[in-house]
């Protein structure tokens, strides 16, 4: 038995708790939101991202959580349009066992100079052993779907940040009239979570620190996680997740700063997505957060989940948006009948929720329309969880605290939101993507929400509103064609 099935035998009660937790999802029937495939009765998930591009096809490499992965190691799926994967059983790189300073792996990049492949991963220990708890590591391979691992090689704090624990998450760019590596690496320097530059040399020899290229602005984060660096025409974009927060970027005129202000990009439930570029545009690639039992009405905290692609699109203005990927939404070929006789529709409440069913969920939909409001009411979207408007679980506009909100419990529990501008008497064009337990929701050119819904499918769907009047127009429901 090999040290991945001894793991999995270690585990195995962990797994049968699982099970028994309601974690239905079923691998096979999910195409948009990539799940691995299940291992016994585990139910693997994905982490991390590190998301690569060539000749037309998406390579996604991610920390495999649960399942045959031995702490957290790097697995792969493959495709052309983010629809159909192709998953690799076996690992592309594997943790070692204790005590060694990558006995967890970290998330990284994959990097290609000249003919090699290069994957740069963070080798952690919690072993006393190591004067770091965290460094940066290095695999080589002559293809993207198989890599060595370098020994002796690492790149390790600079002294000046005092720190020798959280140090990770490397993603490299290679410059090839240079002929060297540039990085950007999370940190900590003074409690304060810091993104850190790095250059190293084409052959790996002359290690440079170039010090802090962005600060956590808020100082109460203690690290942006899988930073990243893009530019869209002239401007520049940063991107990270800080922890247990949001998706956020940032603008620069240069490709290391200095930064504007930053921005959020989507809600908690997006996380950990990094950006990657096609001939088709540019993507960012998370996954989508999940709870610990599907039963759970009040948190949706737990780590790693379903794989979710969004496309980005730059405003006018220089801003980023989310946007579904078109060769999801091109799916979504038949259309599905709705309640209502008609494509439009009135809701006018005052106290008390008001709402209109629009139909039975399918396991996986498209919904679009326009919205327009009067008042700073909440409305959006209502679905049926256990047969009680108690328990309805709600996507929310809130016009009077300008945030989208994912709402439990009727109303009374909230496990994700995020600001919004929004305006009353303005047309709004919106669109809700849902397959199994995910959905995302964007208002066009205004954001794009994430969110995780467990027990609502082949149950009403409703639209609703509360002390407002919203005018409901050109909504369709489609499905995937047979």
């Amino acid at each position: 038995m090999n040290r991945r099935k001894c793991f999995i035998s270690c585990v195995i009660l962990e797994s049968m708790v699982l099970t028994f937790s309601a974690y239905a999802s079923d691998p096979a029937a999910v195409q948009n939101f990539f799940l691995p495939e299940m291992d016994g009765i585990s139910q693997p998930y994905v982490g991390d991202c590190m998301p690569y591009y060539e000749d037309g096809v998406y390579y996604i490499y991610y920390l495999k959580e649960a399942g045959d992965s031995y702490h957290h190691s790097i697995y792969l799926a493959t495709t052309t349009d983010f629809v159909s994967y192709t998953e690799y059983e076996d690992p592309v790189l594997e943790a070692e066992d204790p005590p060694a300073q990558d006995d967890w792996v970290g998330t990284g990049s994959v990097v290609k100079a000249k003919d090699t492949y290069y994957l740069f991963y963070t080798g952690h220990t919690d072993s006393d052993e190591f004067p770091y708890a965290e460094t940066v590591m290095l695999a080589k391979g002559s293809t993207p779907t198989s890599f060595e691992k370098v020994a002796g090689w690492e790149i390790t704090p600079d002294e000046s940040l005092k720190q020798n624990r959280d140090f990770r998450d490397p993603q490299g760019y290679y410059d090839e009239e240079t002929d060297t590596f540039t990085f950007t690496i999370t940190a900590s320097q003074d409690g304060i979570a810091r993104i850190l530059k790095y250059t190293v040399s084409g052959d790996l020899s002359e290690i440079t620190y170039d010090g802090i290229i962005f600060t956590d602005p808020i100082g109460k984060v203690y690290n942006l996680e899988c930073s990243d660096t893009f530019r869209i025409g002239d401007t520049w974009y940063l991107t990270y997740s800080a922890q247990d927060d949001v998706l956020w970027y940032a603008a620069s005129d240069n490709p290391y700063g200095p930064y504007s202000e930053p921005k959020s990009l989507d809600g908690p439930l997006f996380y950990a997505a990094k950006h990657v570029e096609s001939e088709g545009g540019a993507y960012m690639v998370g996954w989508a957060r999940r709870s610990a039992s599907e039963r759970d009405t009040r948190k949706v905290n737990e780590w790693a989940g379903n794989l979710l692609v969004q496309q980005i699109r730059q405003l006018p203005d220089g801003g980023l948006v989310l946007e579904p990927v078109d060769a999801i939404v091109s799916q979504y070929q038949e259309e599905y009948e709705l309640e209502t006789t008609d494509s439009s529709l009135d809701l006018s409440a005052q106290d008390e929720n008001v709402y209109r069913e629009l139909c039975t969920t399918p396991d996986s939909f498209w919904l679009e329309g326009d919205f327009r409001y009067e008042g700073n009411g909440a409305f959006g979207l209502a679905f049926d969880f256990k047969d009680s408007e108690e328990d309805y679980k709600l996507i929310t506009i809130d016009p009077a605290e300008q945030k989208l909100v994912l709402h439990f419990r009727g109303g009374d529990v909230a496990p994700a939101e995020k600001n919004v501008p929004l305006e009353a008497g303005t047309t709004y064009h919106f669109q809700y993507i849902q397959e199994d337990s995910v959905g995302v929701f964007y208002i066009e050119d205004v954001a794009a929400f994430t969110v995780r819904l467990y027990g609502i499918n082949e149950k009403p769907l409703f639209l609703y509103a509360k002390d407002n009047t919203v005018h409901f127009s050109n909504l369709s429901l489609n499905v995937r064609g047979q």
